[in-house]
């Protein structure tokens, strides 16, 4: 399962800042590995409003709800309580959320999430898996101004398109 410290054991310098590493150590994604160093950025960007390399304690909160909140999302699809999500339940999950993909697609995010190689997405990945789709799907819609699941681009707006997203 999950771990998460308090606050002011998460910040180990006592800097009143709570770093990347930092928030890195303090979290585990229940498989004895660290937790996706890209997904502890991405989260850590959402709430860090000053750009200021890591969080104060008043945005920590914010951070804990959101890692929490996806606590709780995980839990719902992780159906065999095995701390992963599988293909299938992968797809309960993002069906849940509304999106419509092929099996194949769902394969392409198993092998782009799965950092174990074990055809299974831990709780971190998942996060990262979700977020990244999300960003990806807001950038489409963008271009997507009959709403119709199509868009056109030139190559110059693609390019912008994905640096806008890594």
């Amino acid at each position: 399962s999950f771990f998460f410290c308090p606050p002011p054991r998460v910040d180990k310098d006592r800097s009143g800042i709570i770093s990347d590493n930092e928030l890195q150590q303090a979290l585990s994604n229940g498989t004895w590995t660290p937790f996706n160093p890209a997904t502890v950025r991405s989260i850590l960007g959402m709430f860090d409003r000053e750009n200021k390399g890591g969080v104060n304690f008043n945005e920590f909160t914010g951070v804990w709800k959101y890692i929490s909140d996806w606590q709780n999302v995980f839990r719902t699809y992780d159906r065999d309580n095995s701390g992963m999500i599988d293909k299938n339940e992968l797809k309960q999950a993002l069906t849940g959320f509304g999106y419509r993909l092929s099996d194949q697609f769902y394969d392409i995010l198993i092998r782009k999430f799965d950092r174990q190689g074990r055809g299974q997405v831990a709780f971190d990945d998942f996060i990262q898996c979700c977020v990244v789709l999300q960003r990806l799907t807001d950038v489409f819609r963008r271009y997507d101004t009959d709403q119709d699941g199509w868009i056109q681009v030139s190559y110059e707006q693609y390019l912008s398109m994905v640096f806008s997203i890594v």
